[in-house]
């Protein structure tokens, strides 16, 4: 297998002191199924092209352009000149503005993963001080970095012998939580519910290990393609009918315990009930 082509090469800086990195994606798509568009009658695959919507006319390449709609069906043209005027300057350098706890990244925030590591062996001391440090310290380094002419914030943080850097996403990219949250009922939940589900928590207590996820859904994929390139038929599952939501907490929260669900009873009764053993014991 070839070695993957980095994404970026250029210099990491902290103030006086500069070495050659190279930035390598740290996740991939590549091998998940992918499907192309095909002419059902002839098998072909199909290609995409741009059509006027006014007209339906296809339009060629040369009469492709850049617009940007400044009302309702109107479009201002930007020359691709003009865009190269704004374009941020590549200047191939990653340079630390500041160092911040890793906890002072709000994680709303993070967005694409790369690996850093020093390109060429006359960078690797250079390399391993500034990764060192910030391992001393705890510190995950912000700089800025230009990909494909558009300007990112980075996190970089040690990773095993090299570093992870992070794009991070703008301050108007992020939605406020507060519109998707405000209607969200505010119950007076029983505390004996809330120590079962602690109960239930404590039972599933583990580790991340990202090796027991599997991707079903890829996998049941991948089935049905073998399936149906091998000329097998494929039976279609009716469509289940979705269960209720109409469920009694309590008894779904002690049967999750193996527990038998106590009698119903009303939160007053229940209350009662514990006073009096609290008094008799």
């Amino acid at each position: 297998m070839a070695a993957p082509r980095p994404y970026w090469k250029g210099y990491l800086k902290l103030s006086l002191v500069t070495c050659p990195v190279a930035l390598y994606p740290a996740s991939s798509q590549a091998e998940k199924t992918h499907f192309h568009q095909i002419n059902r009658k002839t098998g072909n695959r199909l290609r995409q092209q741009m059509v006027d919507e006014e007209t339906g006319k296809v339009v060629e390449s040369d009469d492709k352009g850049r617009g940007y709609e400044v009302s309702e069906g109107k479009y201002v043209e930007i020359e691709s000149e003009q865009l190269d005027a704004v374009e941020a300057e590549s200047t191939h350098t990653i340079d630390i503005e500041t160092f911040v706890p890793e906890e002072d990244i709000d994680k709303r925030y993070y967005e694409r993963p790369y690996y850093a590591v020093p390109d060429g062996k006359e960078g690797g001391e250079a390399f391993a001080v500034i990764r060192d440090a910030m391992k001393d310290k705890g510190r995950v380094a912000l700089a800025r970095i230009v990909f494909a002419n558009r300007e990112h914030i980075i996190a970089l943080e040690p990773w095993d012998k090299g570093m992870l850097a992070t794009t991070l996403r703008y301050d108007y990219e992020v939605r406020d939580q507060k519109q998707f949250f405000k209607d969200i009922p505010s119950p007076r939940v029983d505390k004996e519910m809330i120590q079962l589900a602690s109960d239930i928590l404590d039972r599933k207590a583990g580790r991340f290990d990202a090796t027991k996820f599997k991707d079903e859904y890829e996998l049941a994929l991948r089935k049905l393609v073998k399936r149906k390139a091998s000329g097998k038929t494929i039976d279609i599952p009716e469509t289940s009918a979705r269960p209720s939501n109409v469920i009694d907490l309590m008894e779904a929260l002690q049967k999750s315990l193996g527990r038998k669900a106590e009698p119903k009873t009303s939160k007053s009764k229940r209350k009662q009930t514990r006073r009096r053993a609290r008094k008799s014991a």
